[in-house]
Order: C-alpha cells, then sequence, then structure tokens
C-alpha cells in the first residue's frame, strides 16, 4: 500500500469523483475510494470524515469569505450593499481552473436526493452565518435574514449558471449580472 506520498487527501477526492461519475455516488465506499488509490479506508477517514465530505468539504472556507466580506463592507452600508460586499469576497473561490471539478461535482449532486438536500443545507447554513452577521452590524432581524437569503440565491444562481455546459464566462461577472437581475426585479416591484 502507498501510504506516505504527498497529495493524498487531493489523491482520494480525483479518485472518488471518478468513481462517483462512473458507478454512482450510491453504488461507491469509502474502501473503494481508498484501494482505487492503493490506500486503506482507514486513511480515507483520515482524510474525510465520510464520502460526503469529497463533495462537501470546505464549506467553512465559503462561510468565511462570506464573512469577511460583510466585515470588509462600510460601516453605513446598506444591508444590500453588504451582502454584495460578501459576494465579491466569494467569487475569488470560484476560478476558471476550478470549473471542471465544479461542473463533475454539481453533476454528482444532482443525481442524488440525498446530496441535493445537503447541499440546500449548505445553503442555508451560509444564510443562517451571513444572517447573523449582519445582525451583528444592527440590521433588524427580517431585514437580515431577506438580505442574506437573497444573497444566498444570488450565489446559488450564479454558480448554476457557471457550471452549465459550455459557460466560459467569469464567475464575478454571472455572479455581478444575477446580482443585477435582482435588483432589477425588486425595483420593477416597487
Amino acid at each position: 500500500m502507498v501510504r506516505w506520498e504527498p497529495g493524498t487527501r487531493e489523491r482520494l477526492q480525483a479518485a472518488a469523483m471518478d468513481l462517483y461519475t462512473s458507478r454512482g455516488y450510491e453504488r461507491t465506499t469509502a474502501a473503494d475510494i481508498a484501494q482505487a488509490v492503493g490506500l486503506t479506508e482507514r486513511t480515507f477517514f483520515r482524510h474525510f470524515a465520510d464520502k460526503r465530505e469529497v463533495l462537501f468539504g470546505g464549506q467553512e472556507l465559503l462561510e468565511k469569505a462570506l464573512l469577511d466580506g460583510v466585515a470588509a463592507a462600510a460601516p453605513d452600508a446598506s444591508p444590500f450593499e453588504t451582502v454584495r460586499s460578501a459576494l465579491t469576497a466569494l467569487a475569488p473561490h470560484f476560478s476558471d481552473e476550478r470549473r471542471p471539478f465544479s461542473r463533475q461535482r454539481q453533476a454528482i449532486v444532482e443525481e442524488n436526493p440525498a446530496l441535493r438536500e445537503r447541499e440546500l443545507l449548505k445553503a442555508a447554513g451560509l444564510a443562517t452565518s451571513m444572517t447573523a452577521a449582519l445582525r451583528t452590524r444592527g440590521v433588524p432581524e427580517v431585514t437580515a435574514r431577506l438580505a442574506a437569503q437573497s444573497g444566498v440565491t444570488v450565489f446559488g444562481v450564479a454558480f448554476g449558471v457557471w457550471v452549465a455546459e459550455g459557460e466560459e464566462r467569469l464567475f464575478q461577472d454571472i455572479q455581478r449580472e444575477v446580482w443585477n437581475e435582482l435588483v432589477a426585479l425588486a425595483a420593477d416591484e416597487a
């Protein structure tokens, strides 16, 4: 067994993605993933809590980026301006180099109801964190929740466009376009 090669986590993740794509998420075990790269199942669990975490690891980085963006907003920024600052801080995590992985990941998630549910929980967690950060800035509860949920919706729609087959625009450009669409939609209703 190969044990001490560098990049173990990345090799496990690549093997998992290939197996999830070829066999399906449900028919792939942690042992299958470890075996594909010549490691033990125990080694897999040193790097991932379970096989879902191959797909959902890194949520803490997204949350930190959002919260850093909220903190970076001007003290007198409106709730919407603050959420836009958070989304701007999030965009660099979605580089063109990451797009193939994200496309593959999204296809796997979309094929499995339990993974789709986990994706929704991830989004809800981001909205809850952003709501709390807005509340800390003195934004009233309902306004904070509405602004945070709107931001997470913009992120989700932009991500869906960004991973679409044939899409080549930068994530931040897509996210800005979706944001502007939301603002225009709200203005039309006002």
